[in-house]
């Protein structure tokens, strides 16, 4: 029996809040077995740590029914302690796993045990806010990657190209904000685009932090010749997509759903519904055969589709280029392996066939505002047509 979408939330929520709770325990021993090892009191250290260890649960909780200032910086703190989670983790894995390992061997006398366990919480420590501070200086300074792209096609009106813009994982919230929006608006402006187009996940769990200061409207884009587009991601179908979509749609951005428009020089631009929508809902979003059906196989043709699934079969169909998103590029090391992993391209360009294929890193983030071992990023991607 196929469970339906609230289940698998249930579902999902629960192994989350299992692994972070054991995650925060098994660190918490560590850090308490280190201090009182050396002699200090940990009464201090138990209530920092459980400060911190909440407040990302905290803030994802409170800013769905209570949004202000308060919740911006409960997400702001609990994202970095996510990072101090991940790269604690590891380190004192790795730690332990070597104590173990020498303890046959006596490497080291029982009586110099505390003193390095000390050392070792004092160090771990250090280790990851310095990792914190350097992803973080990552993550604030995105970069434009370019593209130059050819297809055999030829645009209608008789030009030879079309500069794109594409942006994709924002996700504007608590997070990412009104100074994000200004950097975004100038990196688009400089690149003078003809059109500017939304990767999903435009915005991120909850709509509440946006609409309390209209996040959307810092966004500040020059004339475009043929528009602004946007399709869903998984974290529009977080957050009220009743409310989430006309917000959008309000700031003279069409999201496309499962449709395809046709721009004046011809250029057809189609639109996929994130797949999420497809959870505990049999026909949730067109299958890409049914989508295409509605194209003209002798126009140039772009696709978004947020989630980088399946790109195999898009050898052989119409599309010259698809652009997607999601993935992050993994964002933060070693997260990076577990997305090259799953998908046929985490990252960057691949040819499918005759299809171009671009997967951004994403502008913004999700959890802890920083990057390690990948960039955010704009896509600038000039199309160009078959010459006469």
């Amino acid at each position: 029996m196929a469970l339906n979408r609230k289940q698998q939330m249930a579902i999902f929520l629960t192994v989350v809040l299992t692994v972070y709770i054991l995650t925060n325990l098994y660190l918490f021993l560590k850090g308490r077995r280190a201090l009182t090892g050396a002699g200090y009191n940990t009464t201090i250290y138990t209530m920092v740590f459980v400060i911190l260890a909440s407040t990302f649960v905290a803030g994802k909780f409170l800013e769905h029914s209570y949004t202000n200032v308060f919740t911006d910086i409960l997400n702001v703190i609990g994202g970095f302690w996510l990072a101090f989670m991940l790269y604690g983790f590891l380190i004192w894995l790795v730690a332990d796993i070597l104590l173990l390992i020498q303890r046959p061997f006596h490497l080291i006398p029982p009586a110099s045990l505390p003193g390095i366990r000390l050392w070792l919480f004092a160090g771990i420590s250090f280790a990851a806010v310095v990792l914190i501070i350097t992803g973080f200086i990552t993550a604030v300074s995105p970069v434009t990657t370019r593209y130059d792209l050819t297809t055999d096609k030829r645009f209608a009106d008789g030009s030879d190209s079309v500069k794109i813009v594409a942006v994709s994982d924002v996700h504007l919230g608590s997070i990412i904000r009104k100074r994000s929006m200004r950097h975004l608006s100038v990196m688009i402006n400089n690149e003078k685009p003809d059109i500017v187009l939304f990767l999903g996940d435009l915005l991120d769990g909850s709509i509440g932090p946006v609409l309390r200061d209209d996040l959307l409207s810092y966004l500040t884009l020059p004339e475009l010749k043929y528009g602004k587009y946007a399709i869903t991601g998984n974290h529009e179908f977080m957050s009220d997509l009743k409310k989430s979509i006309p917000y959008i749609e309000s700031k003279g951005i069409r999201m496309l759903s499962d449709e395809i428009v046709r721009l004046d020089n011809g250029l057809q631009v189609a639109g996929r519904t994130d797949r999420t929508a497809m959870q505990g809902r049999p026909g949730g979003r067109a299958s890409l055969d049914s989508l295409l059906a509605g194209a003209d196989p002798g126009a140039p043709l772009i696709l978004l589709d947020h989630q980088p699934y399946d790109l195999s079969a898009l050898t052989g169909t119409a599309v010259d280029l698809q652009l997607s998103g999601h993935t992050h590029n993994g964002q933060i090391w070693p997260l990076t392996l577990i997305t090259d992993s799953m998908f046929e391209l985490s990252h960057g360009y691949k040819l499918f066939g005759r299809t171009h294929v671009i997967v951004s890193s994403g502008f913004g983030i999700w959890g802890p505002r920083m990057r390690l071992g990948t960039r955010p990023e704009i896509l600038s991607i000039t199309l160009r047509g078959k010459s006469e």
